[in-house]
């Protein structure tokens, strides 16, 4: 079962870095169907988060140019609300209908229901204020980095296109993945014994996705079925 296992985690981490996200809502819901302690998950999850991410940002970091101002602003206060959600700890049930409800996003986007057009909005600084809190306590809290969040909602407000999106998405997902991470680490942090394997497949198919995806690779069939999986994970999230 091990190496069926490594390659679904090396193929989320595919998918999602081939649209500069890191991945840890895939990760989530593959760990939940293949039943990992409930302790491990969120912690897997935020490390394999963090290298992904930072391997899709490089990719993507150099087709656009950089909102460097609304990262910095998002960053501002998302850090500090993603390392306040990882020490907190939720009810086992109200952290699978939350995660649940936040899988749906990720498959909206999967199958293209969310918009990828720019209408060069110019950001205002209350919108990137609660956004960057809610999204960093959201993150920290479940164990994702925000970006599959993030990502559609940059592009419904014209804030960004569609490169500049993922690199921002990226980026963001990787500093709010080690905020959560330490957060989570002032109570105890639970690692899988089989981590160390599962996060070099997970690389390997991160770095193939990121390099391919920012240079308009396409992989629609396979989103389709990845949106099939988590798909199933929300219901058995929700409902079981």
């Amino acid at each position: 079962m091990e190496p069926l296992l490594y390659i679904l985690f090396a193929a989320i981490a595919f998918l999602y870095a081939s649209v500069g996200h890191g991945g840890a809502s895939g990760y989530i819901a593959l760990m939940i169907l293949f039943a990992f302690p409930q302790d491990e998950v969120k912690t897997n999850a935020l490390i394999l988060n963090i290298l992904v991410s930072l391997i899709a940002f490089i990719q993507y970091f150099r087709k656009d140019t950089f909102p460097y101002r609304l990262f910095l602003l998002l960053a501002l206060f998302s850090i500090p609300a993603a390392f306040i959600g990882g020490t907190m700890t939720l009810h086992d049930k109200a952290f699978k209908i939350i995660l649940g409800l936040v899988l749906l996003i990720a498959i909206a986007k999967l199958l293209g229901l969310m918009p990828d057009k720019h209408f060069e909005v110019k950001p205002s600084l209350l919108p990137i204020m609660f956004m960057g809190a809610g999204i960093g306590l959201l993150s920290g809290l479940l164990g994702i980095g925000g970006g599959i969040i993030l990502s559609p909602i940059l592009i419904l407000l014209g804030w960004c296109t569609v490169k500049q999106t993922s690199a921002i998405s990226a980026l963001f997902i990787f500093v709010n993945s080690i905020s959560g991470l330490w957060g989570k680490s002032q109570a105890e942090l639970h690692f899988s014994g089989n981590l160390v394997y599962i996060a070099v497949f997970t690389v390997l198919g991160g770095f193939a996705g990121a390099y391919l995806g920012s240079n308009k690779f396409r992989v629609e069939w396979i989103k389709q079925i990845l949106a099939l999986v988590l798909g199933i994970a929300s219901f058995k999230l929700c409902f079981t």
